[in-house]
Protein backbone atom coordinates (compact mmCIF):
# COMPACT_ATOMS: atom_id res chain seq x y z
CA UNK A 1 0.00 0.00 0.00
CA UNK A 2 1.24 3.57 -1.10
CA UNK A 3 2.67 5.35 2.47
CA UNK A 4 0.61 8.38 2.25
CA UNK A 5 -2.94 6.22 2.25
CA UNK A 6 -1.35 4.10 5.15
CA UNK A 7 -0.45 7.10 6.95
CA UNK A 8 -4.06 8.72 6.39
CA UNK A 9 -5.33 5.47 7.60
CA UNK A 10 -3.60 5.96 10.98
CA UNK A 11 -4.04 9.33 11.45
CA UNK A 12 -8.19 8.25 10.53
CA UNK A 13 -8.00 6.27 13.33
CA UNK A 14 -6.15 7.77 15.56
CA UNK A 15 -8.47 11.20 15.55
CA UNK A 16 -11.60 9.69 15.71
CA UNK A 17 -10.21 7.73 18.71
CA UNK A 18 -9.34 10.63 20.13
CA UNK A 19 -12.23 12.81 18.89
CA UNK A 20 -14.76 10.20 21.14
CA UNK A 21 -12.63 10.81 24.38
CA UNK A 22 -10.19 8.13 24.50
CA UNK A 23 -6.76 8.38 26.16
CA UNK A 24 -4.11 9.09 23.90
CA UNK A 25 -2.28 6.24 25.26
CA UNK A 26 -4.68 4.26 24.54
CA UNK A 27 -5.93 5.52 21.24
CA UNK A 28 -1.18 5.21 20.23
CA UNK A 29 -2.40 1.08 21.54
CA UNK A 30 -5.34 0.97 19.21
CA UNK A 31 -3.78 2.49 16.37
CA UNK A 32 -0.81 0.13 16.72
CA UNK A 33 -2.63 -2.80 17.12
CA UNK A 34 -4.76 -2.13 13.93
CA UNK A 35 -1.38 -1.78 12.21
CA UNK A 36 -0.29 -4.98 13.79
CA UNK A 37 -3.10 -7.03 12.63
CA UNK A 38 -4.19 -5.47 8.96
CA UNK A 39 -0.73 -4.87 7.49
CA UNK A 40 1.78 -7.13 8.94
CA UNK A 41 2.23 -11.01 9.87
CA UNK A 42 3.22 -10.30 13.01
CA UNK A 43 1.00 -11.63 16.33
CA UNK A 44 0.30 -8.25 17.89
CA UNK A 45 0.06 -9.14 21.23
CA UNK A 46 2.96 -11.11 21.39
CA UNK A 47 4.86 -8.08 19.78
CA UNK A 48 3.52 -5.40 21.85
CA UNK A 49 4.29 -6.98 25.23
CA UNK A 50 7.56 -7.58 24.75
CA UNK A 51 8.63 -4.33 23.31
CA UNK A 52 6.39 -2.32 25.94
CA UNK A 53 7.96 -4.44 28.76
CA UNK A 54 11.52 -3.31 27.31
CA UNK A 55 11.13 -0.35 26.75
CA UNK A 56 9.29 0.86 30.39
CA UNK A 57 11.92 -1.39 32.21
CA UNK A 58 14.61 1.58 31.51
CA UNK A 59 16.81 2.36 34.07
CA UNK A 60 16.86 5.75 32.60
CA UNK A 61 12.81 6.57 32.71
CA UNK A 62 13.47 6.45 36.38
CA UNK A 63 14.05 9.87 36.36
CA UNK A 64 10.64 10.97 35.07
CA UNK A 65 8.57 10.22 38.19
CA UNK A 66 11.51 11.14 40.58
CA UNK A 67 11.59 14.97 39.15
CA UNK A 68 7.80 14.84 38.61
CA UNK A 69 8.07 13.87 42.81
CA UNK A 70 10.43 17.09 43.45
CA UNK A 71 8.53 19.05 41.19
CA UNK A 72 4.92 18.20 43.82
CA UNK A 73 6.97 18.65 46.97
CA UNK A 74 7.94 22.42 46.15
CA UNK A 75 5.04 23.46 45.03
CA UNK A 76 3.20 22.48 48.47
CA UNK A 77 6.16 24.65 49.94
CA UNK A 78 6.64 28.08 50.91
CA UNK A 79 8.87 28.38 48.24
CA UNK A 80 6.51 30.71 45.74
CA UNK A 81 6.33 33.21 48.75
CA UNK A 82 10.34 33.07 49.50
CA UNK A 83 11.37 33.39 46.12
CA UNK A 84 8.91 36.64 45.19
CA UNK A 85 10.39 37.92 48.30
CA UNK A 86 13.42 37.51 47.05
CA UNK A 87 13.51 38.37 43.80
CA UNK A 88 11.22 41.66 43.95
CA UNK A 89 14.12 44.42 45.34
CA UNK A 90 15.92 42.81 42.49
CA UNK A 91 13.19 43.31 39.73
CA UNK A 92 11.70 46.40 40.77
CA UNK A 93 14.10 48.66 39.03
CA UNK A 94 14.37 47.22 35.89
CA UNK A 95 12.49 48.28 32.93
CA UNK A 96 9.24 46.73 33.10
CA UNK A 97 8.93 46.41 37.02
CA UNK A 98 8.10 43.47 38.79
CA UNK A 99 6.34 42.03 35.96
CA UNK A 100 10.07 40.39 35.34
CA UNK A 101 9.61 38.61 38.20
CA UNK A 102 6.97 36.06 36.47
CA UNK A 103 10.12 35.60 33.95
CA UNK A 104 12.92 35.33 36.43
CA UNK A 105 10.53 33.06 38.43
CA UNK A 106 9.66 31.03 36.11
CA UNK A 107 13.02 29.87 35.23
CA UNK A 108 13.74 29.31 38.70
CA UNK A 109 11.22 27.50 39.39
CA UNK A 110 11.70 25.50 35.49
CA UNK A 111 15.32 24.52 37.12
CA UNK A 112 13.29 22.50 39.77
CA UNK A 113 10.35 21.06 38.46
CA UNK A 114 10.72 20.21 34.47
CA UNK A 115 7.09 20.76 34.31
CA UNK A 116 4.97 23.76 32.30
CA UNK A 117 1.79 23.31 34.14
CA UNK A 118 3.37 23.54 37.90
CA UNK A 119 5.95 26.12 36.86
CA UNK A 120 2.52 27.93 36.07
CA UNK A 121 0.54 27.35 39.07
CA UNK A 122 3.28 27.92 41.11
CA UNK A 123 4.96 31.26 40.16
CA UNK A 124 0.98 32.29 39.27
CA UNK A 125 0.09 31.73 42.58
CA UNK A 126 3.11 34.28 44.24
CA UNK A 127 3.08 37.08 41.32
CA UNK A 128 -0.48 37.54 40.15
CA UNK A 129 -1.82 38.99 43.85
CA UNK A 130 1.36 40.88 44.27
CA UNK A 131 1.70 42.25 40.65
CA UNK A 132 -2.42 43.63 40.62
CA UNK A 133 -1.80 45.00 44.17
CA UNK A 134 0.67 46.94 42.89
CA UNK A 135 -1.54 48.10 39.81
CA UNK A 136 0.16 46.27 36.80
CA UNK A 137 -1.74 45.84 33.63
CA UNK A 138 -3.65 42.60 33.59
CA UNK A 139 -2.51 41.60 30.20
CA UNK A 140 1.18 41.59 31.23
CA UNK A 141 0.67 39.91 34.05
CA UNK A 142 -1.52 37.10 32.38
CA UNK A 143 0.47 37.05 29.01
CA UNK A 144 3.87 36.97 30.34
CA UNK A 145 3.11 34.31 33.28
CA UNK A 146 1.67 32.32 30.50
CA UNK A 147 4.41 32.43 28.00
CA UNK A 148 7.21 32.36 30.79
CA UNK A 149 5.87 29.22 32.55
CA UNK A 150 6.97 27.01 28.99
CA UNK A 151 10.68 27.62 30.24
CA UNK A 152 9.85 24.31 32.27
CA UNK A 153 9.66 22.18 29.74
CA UNK A 154 12.92 23.74 28.01
CA UNK A 155 15.52 24.05 31.15
CA UNK A 156 16.51 20.77 32.91
CA UNK A 157 15.09 19.23 34.59
CA UNK A 158 12.39 19.00 31.70
CA UNK A 159 9.89 15.91 31.21
CA UNK A 160 9.95 16.72 27.62
CA UNK A 161 13.20 16.09 27.12
CA UNK A 162 13.29 12.98 29.44
CA UNK A 163 11.00 11.57 27.10
CA UNK A 164 12.28 12.59 24.36
CA UNK A 165 15.39 11.16 24.75
CA UNK A 166 13.73 8.04 25.63
CA UNK A 167 11.91 7.54 22.47
CA UNK A 168 15.42 8.46 20.20
CA UNK A 169 17.47 6.72 22.39
CA UNK A 170 19.99 9.89 23.34
CA UNK A 171 21.57 10.88 26.86
CA UNK A 172 19.28 12.46 28.91
CA UNK A 173 21.96 14.35 30.71
CA UNK A 174 23.75 15.83 27.54
CA UNK A 175 19.88 16.99 26.21
CA UNK A 176 19.09 18.84 30.23
CA UNK A 177 22.85 20.46 29.05
CA UNK A 178 21.92 21.39 25.88
CA UNK A 179 18.74 23.22 27.20
CA UNK A 180 20.21 25.61 29.46
CA UNK A 181 21.97 28.29 27.04
CA UNK A 182 18.73 28.20 24.64
CA UNK A 183 16.59 28.44 27.93
CA UNK A 184 18.70 31.33 29.20
CA UNK A 185 18.41 33.06 25.87
CA UNK A 186 14.60 32.51 25.59
CA UNK A 187 13.78 34.14 29.12
CA UNK A 188 16.16 36.97 28.13
CA UNK A 189 13.91 37.67 25.01
CA UNK A 190 11.25 37.58 26.66
CA UNK A 191 13.10 40.04 29.54
CA UNK A 192 13.36 42.09 26.26
CA UNK A 193 10.07 41.82 25.52
CA UNK A 194 9.07 43.87 28.99
CA UNK A 195 11.69 46.26 28.75
CA UNK A 196 10.30 47.48 25.15
CA UNK A 197 6.31 47.27 26.64
CA UNK A 198 7.47 49.88 29.76
CA UNK A 199 9.46 52.47 26.79
CA UNK A 200 6.55 52.20 24.53
CA UNK A 201 4.19 53.06 27.40
CA UNK A 202 5.63 53.86 30.24
CA UNK A 203 2.16 55.06 31.55
CA UNK A 204 0.96 52.08 32.17
CA UNK A 205 4.00 50.93 34.95
CA UNK A 206 3.49 51.37 38.45
CA UNK A 207 5.82 53.95 40.49
CA UNK A 208 8.33 52.41 42.75
CA UNK A 209 6.44 53.19 46.36
CA UNK A 210 10.04 52.65 47.73
CA UNK A 211 13.69 52.23 47.32
CA UNK A 212 15.40 49.43 49.18
CA UNK A 213 19.62 50.31 49.98
CA UNK A 214 21.71 47.64 48.47
CA UNK A 215 22.18 45.84 51.99
CA UNK A 216 18.80 45.67 52.17
CA UNK A 217 18.56 43.98 48.76
CA UNK A 218 20.99 41.10 49.77
CA UNK A 219 19.49 40.74 53.13
CA UNK A 220 16.35 39.89 51.21
CA UNK A 221 18.14 37.51 48.68
CA UNK A 222 18.93 35.42 51.95
CA UNK A 223 15.49 33.84 50.76
CA UNK A 224 16.69 32.66 47.15
CA UNK A 225 19.45 30.72 48.95
CA UNK A 226 17.68 27.19 49.21
CA UNK A 227 16.35 26.85 45.98
CA UNK A 228 19.67 28.02 44.25
CA UNK A 229 21.53 25.14 46.64
CA UNK A 230 19.31 22.81 44.95
CA UNK A 231 19.46 23.41 41.49
CA UNK A 232 23.19 23.63 42.08
CA UNK A 233 22.77 20.40 43.27
CA UNK A 234 20.77 19.00 40.76
CA UNK A 235 22.23 20.59 37.52
CA UNK A 236 25.89 20.54 39.28
CA UNK A 237 25.94 17.07 39.64
CA UNK A 238 25.13 16.26 36.37
CA UNK A 239 27.50 18.39 34.34
CA UNK A 240 30.10 17.80 36.67
CA UNK A 241 29.56 14.03 35.55
CA UNK A 242 28.81 13.19 38.90
CA UNK A 243 25.43 11.90 38.68
CA UNK A 244 23.27 10.76 35.68
CA UNK A 245 20.12 12.30 35.13
CA UNK A 246 18.62 9.13 37.35
CA UNK A 247 20.99 10.05 40.11
CA UNK A 248 20.41 13.72 40.09
CA UNK A 249 17.05 12.84 40.56
CA UNK A 250 17.29 11.50 43.66
CA UNK A 251 19.67 14.11 44.69
CA UNK A 252 16.62 16.57 43.93
CA UNK A 253 13.54 14.52 45.91
CA UNK A 254 16.22 14.28 48.70
CA UNK A 255 17.07 18.25 48.70
CA UNK A 256 13.33 19.66 48.23
CA UNK A 257 12.21 16.76 51.29
CA UNK A 258 15.03 18.17 53.55
CA UNK A 259 14.31 21.76 51.97
CA UNK A 260 10.28 21.80 52.58
CA UNK A 261 10.82 20.04 56.51
CA UNK A 262 13.13 22.98 57.35
CA UNK A 263 10.65 25.77 56.12
CA UNK A 264 8.38 23.83 58.07
CA UNK A 265 6.16 23.02 55.31
CA UNK A 266 6.72 19.23 55.30
CA UNK A 267 3.59 17.90 56.99
CA UNK A 268 2.52 14.16 56.52
CA UNK A 269 -0.61 15.33 54.47
CA UNK A 270 1.85 17.20 52.04
CA UNK A 271 3.92 14.66 51.73
CA UNK A 272 1.56 11.88 50.91
CA UNK A 273 -0.54 14.60 48.40
CA UNK A 274 2.35 15.08 47.01
CA UNK A 275 3.08 11.39 46.26
CA UNK A 276 -0.08 10.90 45.21
CA UNK A 277 0.01 13.68 42.65
CA UNK A 278 3.14 12.16 41.38
CA UNK A 279 1.86 9.07 40.75
CA UNK A 280 -0.74 10.05 38.61
CA UNK A 281 0.95 12.33 36.57
CA UNK A 282 3.52 9.58 36.34
CA UNK A 283 1.47 7.14 35.37
CA UNK A 284 -0.24 9.53 32.81
CA UNK A 285 2.75 9.82 30.90
CA UNK A 286 4.23 6.04 30.98
CA UNK A 287 0.87 5.10 29.28
CA UNK A 288 1.44 7.58 26.56
CA UNK A 289 5.51 5.99 26.50
CA UNK A 290 3.77 2.62 26.64
CA UNK A 291 1.05 3.25 23.44
CA UNK A 292 3.97 5.45 21.80
CA UNK A 293 6.43 2.06 22.20
CA UNK A 294 3.81 0.09 20.54
CA UNK A 295 3.23 2.63 17.94
CA UNK A 296 6.88 2.62 17.00
CA UNK A 297 6.57 -1.02 16.57
CA UNK A 298 3.73 -1.38 14.69
CA UNK A 299 5.29 1.54 12.24
CA UNK A 300 8.91 0.06 11.99
CA UNK A 301 7.30 -3.68 10.57
CA UNK A 302 4.98 -1.52 8.54
CA UNK A 303 8.08 -0.24 6.96
CA UNK A 304 6.34 3.64 6.91
CA UNK A 305 8.88 5.42 8.49
CA UNK A 306 12.05 4.16 5.76
CA UNK A 307 9.53 4.95 3.34
CA UNK A 308 8.86 8.30 4.37
CA UNK A 309 12.59 9.07 5.05
CA UNK A 310 13.44 8.00 1.51
CA UNK A 311 10.03 9.95 -0.09
CA UNK A 312 11.64 13.26 1.76
CA UNK A 313 15.24 12.11 0.45
CA UNK A 314 13.99 12.08 -3.15
CA UNK A 315 12.58 15.81 -2.58
CA UNK A 316 15.92 17.26 -2.13
CA UNK A 317 14.63 19.37 0.84
CA UNK A 318 17.39 21.44 2.18
CA UNK A 319 17.68 21.07 6.09
CA UNK A 320 15.76 24.51 6.39
CA UNK A 321 13.33 23.75 4.60
CA UNK A 322 12.73 20.90 6.33
CA UNK A 323 12.77 22.27 9.41
CA UNK A 324 10.37 24.84 8.89
CA UNK A 325 8.17 22.29 7.44
CA UNK A 326 8.00 20.24 10.71
CA UNK A 327 7.69 23.69 12.55
CA UNK A 328 4.37 24.84 10.98
CA UNK A 329 3.41 20.53 11.59
CA UNK A 330 4.08 20.76 15.59
CA UNK A 331 2.44 23.76 16.19
CA UNK A 332 -0.90 22.26 14.20
CA UNK A 333 -0.52 19.19 15.91
CA UNK A 334 0.52 21.31 19.34
CA UNK A 335 -3.33 23.02 18.81
CA UNK A 336 -5.12 19.47 20.07
CA UNK A 337 -2.36 17.40 21.42
CA UNK A 338 -0.27 18.38 24.86
CA UNK A 339 3.52 18.30 24.27
CA UNK A 340 4.43 14.67 25.18
CA UNK A 341 2.22 13.22 23.45
CA UNK A 342 2.86 15.54 20.05
CA UNK A 343 6.94 14.51 20.95
CA UNK A 344 6.02 10.59 21.56
CA UNK A 345 3.04 10.32 18.85
CA UNK A 346 5.80 11.78 16.10
CA UNK A 347 9.20 10.18 16.39
CA UNK A 348 8.63 7.26 14.89
CA UNK A 349 8.16 8.65 11.47
CA UNK A 350 9.98 11.94 12.27
CA UNK A 351 13.35 10.59 13.36
CA UNK A 352 14.27 8.78 10.40
CA UNK A 353 13.50 11.98 8.34
CA UNK A 354 15.81 14.09 10.55
CA UNK A 355 18.66 11.49 10.12
CA UNK A 356 18.41 11.16 6.86
CA UNK A 357 18.78 14.93 6.76
CA UNK A 358 21.65 14.95 8.67
CA UNK A 359 20.54 17.02 11.53
CA UNK A 360 22.05 16.46 15.19
CA UNK A 361 19.25 14.65 17.66
CA UNK A 362 20.39 16.48 20.73
CA UNK A 363 19.99 19.75 18.64
CA UNK A 364 16.73 18.65 17.16
CA UNK A 365 15.88 18.22 20.97
CA UNK A 366 16.00 21.33 21.82
CA UNK A 367 14.24 22.23 18.67
CA UNK A 368 11.11 20.15 19.26
CA UNK A 369 10.73 21.41 22.74
CA UNK A 370 10.62 24.91 21.30
CA UNK A 371 8.24 24.54 19.05
CA UNK A 372 5.97 22.65 21.91
CA UNK A 373 6.06 25.60 23.89
CA UNK A 374 4.35 27.55 21.36
CA UNK A 375 1.36 24.42 21.67
CA UNK A 376 1.28 25.20 25.41
CA UNK A 377 -0.36 28.74 24.21
CA UNK A 378 -1.86 28.15 21.31
CA UNK A 379 -5.89 27.17 21.31
CA UNK A 380 -7.85 25.07 21.31
CA UNK A 381 -5.96 22.63 24.11
CA UNK A 382 -2.78 25.10 24.77
CA UNK A 383 -2.57 23.85 28.20
CA UNK A 384 -1.31 26.54 30.16
CA UNK A 385 -4.47 28.24 28.79
CA UNK A 386 -6.33 26.02 30.65
CA UNK A 387 -3.84 26.03 33.71
CA UNK A 388 -4.43 29.62 33.30
CA UNK A 389 -7.91 30.30 33.03
CA UNK A 390 -8.38 27.58 36.08
CA UNK A 391 -6.65 30.47 37.81
CA UNK A 392 -7.49 33.66 36.84
CA UNK A 393 -11.25 33.00 35.48
CA UNK A 394 -10.18 34.57 32.37
CA UNK A 395 -11.83 33.81 29.07
CA UNK A 396 -9.24 31.51 27.06
CA UNK A 397 -9.30 33.94 23.94
CA UNK A 398 -8.29 36.79 26.51
CA UNK A 399 -5.58 34.60 27.42
CA UNK A 400 -4.20 33.51 23.88
CA UNK A 401 -4.64 37.28 22.84
CA UNK A 402 -1.89 38.03 25.85
CA UNK A 403 0.42 35.61 24.91
CA UNK A 404 0.61 36.00 21.56
CA UNK A 405 3.69 38.15 21.61
CA UNK A 406 5.71 35.89 23.39
CA UNK A 407 4.66 33.14 20.94
CA UNK A 408 6.04 35.40 18.36
CA UNK A 409 9.27 35.37 20.53
CA UNK A 410 9.76 31.55 20.62
CA UNK A 411 8.99 31.70 16.58
CA UNK A 412 12.01 33.78 16.45
CA UNK A 413 14.03 31.55 18.91
CA UNK A 414 13.21 28.91 16.56
CA UNK A 415 15.57 31.09 13.75
CA UNK A 416 18.30 31.70 16.47
CA UNK A 417 18.87 28.50 16.68
CA UNK A 418 19.08 27.07 13.39
CA UNK A 419 21.40 30.23 12.96
CA UNK A 420 23.36 29.67 15.89
CA UNK A 421 22.86 26.02 16.37
CA UNK A 422 26.05 26.15 18.89
CA UNK A 423 23.24 27.57 21.55
CA UNK A 424 22.20 23.86 22.49
CA UNK A 425 25.68 21.89 21.38
CA UNK A 426 27.83 23.78 22.97
CA UNK A 427 27.38 22.35 26.78
CA UNK A 428 26.67 18.94 26.04
CA UNK A 429 30.03 18.53 23.69
CA UNK A 430 32.14 20.38 26.67
CA UNK A 431 30.45 17.97 28.92
CA UNK A 432 31.76 14.72 26.94
CA UNK A 433 35.40 16.67 26.74
CA UNK A 434 35.28 17.11 30.56
CA UNK A 435 33.92 13.58 31.43
CA UNK A 436 35.91 11.82 28.69
CA UNK A 437 32.12 10.25 27.27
Amino acid sequence: MDEFALIGIFLFVLFLMLGTGVWVGLALFGVAYLGLEMFTNRPAGDAMLTRIWTGSSSWTLTALPMFIWMGEILFRSRLSQDMFRGLAPWMARLPGGLVHTNIVGCTIFAAVSGSSAATLTTVGRMSIPELRKRGYPEYMIIGTLAGAATLGLMIPPSLTLIVYGVSVEESISKLFMAGILPGMVLAGMFMLYVAGWSWLRPHEVPKIAERMSFREKLAESRFLIPIVLLIMAVIGSMYAGWATATEASAIGVIGSLILASVQGSLSWEAFTQSLLGATRTSAMIALILMGATALTLAMGFTGLPRALAEYIDTLGLSKFSLLMALMLFYIVLGMFLDGISSVVLTMAIVQPMVMQAGIDLIWFGIFIVVVVEMAQITPPIGFNLFVMQGITKHEMGYIAKTALPLFGIMVLMVFILIWLPELATYLPETMRTATGL
